[in-house]
């Protein structure tokens, strides 16, 4: 039985499209400084790892979320992905927008009908949590059940955590921030002093310095 955990965090490592640069830390939009950079669109442009990402979701959301009627993916990053889980689990399928569209019939979710429907979303990462949580309300607002999140990579940030608290519902990940630096240590790529760095930053991104 394959360990996607494991599996995924080294195809993420393999592909660059985890990088880490503790000396030099990475500015996200939100502004926060951060010493790690997760780019999981690179994914889908490899065969063979959209391929173990893709049957691991699918793999997750059974043993997790096994009575879901619909899948939804998150847009933008997200949706690739949703498409190919719901391919294989033979369910139908959505995509959330961030807001309604401004022109046409100003949909916010495009696809499957989810009133009275239970739903799992898909996201490419999970760091806070803010705009995965903004297509979970939309989705509830359309009348749907959603049993939970479902990401490639979660940070395993305090507030994305407690933000999920907050909002009643779960969410779970392929591979974690955690599993990534220890995966990128056993490959010799980081050493003692970027690990602590690493740690330090996790648990309290916004006030981290370098």
């Amino acid at each position: 039985m394959t360990n996607y955990a494991e599996q995924v965090a080294n195809d993420l490592l393999t592909i660059g499209a985890v990088k880490f640069s503790p000396e030099k830390p990475f500015t996200w939009a939100s502004g926060i400084k951060s010493p790690i950079y997760t780019d999981n669109r690179m994914t889908i442009g490899v065969p063979k790892v959209r391929e173990n990402i893709f049957r691991g979701l699918a793999a997750l959301i059974q043993d997790t979320y096994g009575d879901v009627d619909v899948i939804g993916g998150v847009a933008t990053a997200g949706i690739p992905h949703a498409a190919w889980v719901a391919e294989i689990l033979n369910k139908p399928m959505i995509y959330v927008r961030s807001k309604p569209k401004d022109h046409g019939a100003g949909r916010q979710i495009e696809g499957a009908t989810v009133s009275g429907k239970k739903v799992v979303l898909i996201d490419d990462l999970i760091s806070t949590g803010g705009s995965v949580l903004g297509a979970v309300e939309a989705t509830r607002q359309s009348g749907a059940e959603v049993l939970g999140v479902v990401s490639i990579f979660s940070y395993e940030l305090p507030e994305g955590i407690a933000n999920f608290e907050r909002a009643d519902l779960t969410f779970k990940s392929l591979t974690t921030y955690s599993q990534l630096v220890a995966a990128a240590v056993k490959r010799g790529e980081l050493n003692e002093s970027q690990i602590t760095t690493l740690k330090q930053w996790q648990l309290n991104p916004k006030q981290w310095q370098v």
